[in-house]
This record gives structure tokens, C-alpha cells and sequence, in this order.
């Protein structure tokens, strides 16, 4: 059961990166892990370097993935993006944002919410 979930996310993920790609961002890392939480893609959109959580739900009806990015979810990616930023000093000045990409159903339906929220929302 674990091996499937991991395997859909995976896969969802690669969906939203190509969905991303297409429009024109540039990856830069994913599956970045910290000891307080992960980031799922980080991309370029111009200059900007955009952090972004990737959600899948198999049906929107109680909330889709957007809903689920709630405030200790928000305060984790923080967390995560400043440590992130930290070991790369050199991307330290991007303006930064965090986009999250629900998906649902299958196969995945992607919606991509860009500036879904700011650092001063956490």
C-alpha cells in the first residue's frame, strides 16, 4: 500500500513538473529534504525562485490539495525554503514565492496556484 502511494506521488509529481516546464519555469531541485520538512520542486520562474508543494487527492470532495497546505504545512515549507536558501547562498536575493500544484482523480487533474501564499501568512 505504501509502495503504491509513493509510486502515485511520484508520478504526480513528474506531472507537475512537466506542467511546470511547459510553462515556461526551470527546475532547479526536488525532493529536498530537511530535518523540518521537504520541498517538493524548486524552480525558477525568471528570476524568481519558486518553491513548490505538490498535493494529490483521489477526490476533491473534502477539500482539494490546496486545502490541505494549512498553516503548520505553510510553517514547515518556510521553514524548509530558509534552509534551502541557506545552503545555496547564491540564490539568497531571488525574490521567492510558493506555488502549490493540487492534483486530482485519476488520472491526475492538475491545478497550479501560483503565489498560493507569502512568508508573512506563517
Amino acid at each position: 500500500m505504501a509502495a503504491d502511494r509513493q509510486q502515485r506521488g511520484a508520478a504526480v509529481e513528474a506531472a507537475a513538473l512537466a506542467h511546470l516546464q511547459a510553462a515556461g519555469l526551470r527546475p532547479l531541485a526536488g525532493n529536498v529534504r530537511y530535518r523540518g520538512g521537504e520541498l517538493d520542486l524548486v524552480m525558477f520562474d525568471g528570476p524568481a525562485l519558486v518553491f513548490v508543494e505538490v498535493r494529490y487527492r483521489r477526490s476533491s470532495a473534502f477539500g482539494g490539495g490546496a486545502a490541505s497546505v494549512d498553516l503548520h504545512k505553510r510553517r514547515r515549507l518556510l521553514q524548509a525554503a530558509q534552509l534551502f536558501l541557506a545552503s545555496h547562498p547564491q540564490h539568497a536575493q531571488a525574490p521567492c514565492r510558493f506555488d502549490v500544484v493540487e492534483a486530482d482523480g485519476e488520472p491526475p487533474r492538475l491545478h497550479w496556484i501560483r503565489d498560493a501564499f507569502r512568508a508573512d501568512d506563517c
